[in-house]
């Protein structure tokens, strides 16, 4: 074994089942074996507040070693990681196949899941979790959820603080009171056959941001798509439990990934190729999924054939070359690398996509937004991830381009957040999703 971990970096099945993965002593055991190696290294330290975090806990104690820390001051670690992946990805050195095996995103999982087992999860934190039933819920009065949940509201805002714990001054996504999958079944879109992609076929997982939230993310993919000849399909049996894992459901997030697998697998049979809108969503089909069901066909299969939205227009680009109409903008883009699009292995899919649209040059951000799902809307976290993003928010600022992109919806208005809240800012900027910036290159309408 070489120092350092030059291997490639490989995961281990999460054995969520087993009485073992959720047994306290050896969870508590398992965290000191890690965390003893994380702070004599520390090479994580500026990725999240987790490891500051830990390396303070260690460093006050009086012998400098976690031989005394009490192990009821691991919560306060644990609780500050978002799962982004980024210190097994990037940063780790000790990742398997080091004999280390160090896998920190799926200890802090595996503490979250204990802690949910014993009902330790707070109620909030379950209900908002709920994205299918929060969705559906709030698209039906869409007008009045998103007057209450608006920034400016001081009617509304201190009254979500007080109950739902979501800091007054976070942004909340607004709700659309027609769902991706009814807009696109009014509205079928004829093909392009003269687009050298002509042929190919694509189900697009509306994912429940974009069934519920902006359906504009899957309509622009849509007319892109049908532009380049592409027959799709929008199609939505549930949530990727994207919010679960985070709070350590296993069992919910089994359940919802069987679910859709079961569903999405019939598509995959007559050849379609799955497309994930957003890509923590893509990142829970790929890779989570089929760690949490090491034995279900039908996730292995969707796993295989799932694309992030800009992957699968570079992959077209590449095998069959694009249909032609793509304008300059008339102006450059700061794109943001989501944490989730990074962890996908798949490199800079979005930076490659709108690189594609003539006379654009993209900036790109490789930093967290510090957003990381519900997470950074909560009180006890949001100081920490406007600091956690101030980084990038800063990086934003001094590319001094008006178009700031972000692959991850919640990270673009985190960032918008970050950047309002710097002294420095001058410009005034926008954020949007790169999907829908490549469909205003191909003036297509949404």
């Amino acid at each position: 074994m070489r120092e350092g971990s030059l291997e490639a970096p490989t995961r281990h099945d999460i054995d969520w089942t087993d009485p073992d993965f959720i047994n306290t002593e050896k969870i508590d055991e398992e965290m000191r074996r890690v965390f003893d190696i994380c702070h004599g290294c520390r090479r994580c330290f500026n990725l999240c507040d987790s490891f500051p975090r830990l390396f303070e806990l260690v460093d006050e104690n009086p012998t400098g070693e976690l031989d005394n820390v009490e192990s009821k001051d691991f919560k306060g670690v644990v609780d500050a990681c978002t799962l982004c992946d980024m210190c097994f990805l990037t940063k780790c050195p000790y990742v398997p196949p080091h004999e280390f095996n160090i896998d920190f995103p799926h200890l802090m999982l595996r503490y979250r899941a204990a802690d949910f087992k014993k009902g330790k999860t707070s109620i909030v934190s379950k209900e908002l979790a709920k994205t299918d039933r929060n969705g559906k819920i709030a698209s039906l009065t869409a007008p009045i959820a998103n007057w209450a949940t608006k920034t400016d509201n001081a009617l509304t805002r201190p009254l979500l603080e007080k109950t739902l714990k979501i800091h007054k001054n976070a942004a909340i996504p607004k709700f659309n009171s027609q769902t991706l999958v009814k807009q696109a079944e009014k509205n079928p879109l004829p093909l392009n056959k003269d687009a050298p992609a002509y042929g190919q076929k694509a189900v697009i997982y509306a994912t429940c941001f974009g069934n519920y939230n902006n359906p504009s993310l899957g309509l622009a993919a849509r007319a892109i798509l049908a532009h380049n000849g592409v027959e799709t399909e929008v199609v939505y049996p549930g949530c990727c439990g994207m919010p679960s894992l985070e709070q350590g459901d296993l069992e919910k997030v089994s359940s919802n990934a069987k679910h859709v697998a079961t569903e999405l697998k019939s598509w995959i049979d007559k050849g379609y190729t799955i497309i994930a809108l957003i890509p923590s969503c893509a990142l829970m089909l790929k890779q989570e999924w089929p760690l949490i069901n090491p034995q279900d066909e039908n996730v292995k299969a969707l796993s295989m054939a799932t694309k992030d939205i800009s992957e699968y227009i570079v992959s077209l680009s590449k095998t069959f070359g694009l249909a032609p109409g793509l304008e300059p903008l008339g102006e450059n883009i700061t794109l943001h690398l989501a944490c989730h699009a990074r962890a996908q292995n798949i490199g800079q899919k979005a930076a490659e996509m709108l690189r594609l649209i003539p006379s654009t040059k993209v900036d790109v951000i490789e930093r967290c937004s510090g957003h990381g799902g519900t997470w950074g809307m909560m009180v006890d976290n949001f100081e920490t991830a406007i600091k956690v993003g101030k980084p990038a928010a800063k990086q934003a600022i001094k590319n001094n381009n008006r178009l700031v992109l972000s692959e991850c919806p919640l990270a673009a208005e985190h960032l918008m957040q970050g950047i309002e809240k710097d002294p420095s800012e001058t410009l005034s900027f926008t954020s949007s999703h790169p999907i829908e910036i490549f469909a205003k290159a191909y003036g297509l309408e949404i």
